[in-house]
């Protein structure tokens, strides 16, 4: 599995990548204006939206293990953005994820977090 599904520490305020930041020309995540609206939407509408364009663009493809890849996309920037609210500490944020320091240790190193 690809360890780069969310970067380290992206330096981001306020949903803006400074200009100086190495993530500065990248496109932005939303490039589908019917995206933007989705900031406001509860994580399980977000979810089921995201799960119905997915299902639209396979077109009938077929697909398998996508439990393990939607897991992966969800919670590589959980892990990040508790992290970062916990600001580094890892055992704060293993306490706040209710999981043991060793598994979120664990998982940070398979996404790549630290």
């Amino acid at each position: 599995m690809n360890n780069q599904i969310f970067p380290q520490n992206p330096q981001v305020v306020g949903g803006e990548v400074p200009p100086d930041s190495e993530f500065s020309g990248m496109p932005p995540l939303h490039t589908d204006p019917g995206q933007s609206a989705m900031k406001e939407l509860p994580l399980r509408e977000a979810v089921n939206r995201a799960m119905r364009r997915y299902f639209e663009h396979l077109d009938g493809g077929d697909v398998t293990d996508l439990h393990a890849m939607v897991i992966a996309e969800v919670e590589a920037p959980l892990l990040a953005s508790v992290l970062a609210h916990s600001e580094g500490n890892q055992t704060r944020a293993a306490e706040l994820l209710g999981l043991n320091r060793g598994t979120l240790r664990k998982k940070l190193k398979h996404y790549g977090l630290i």
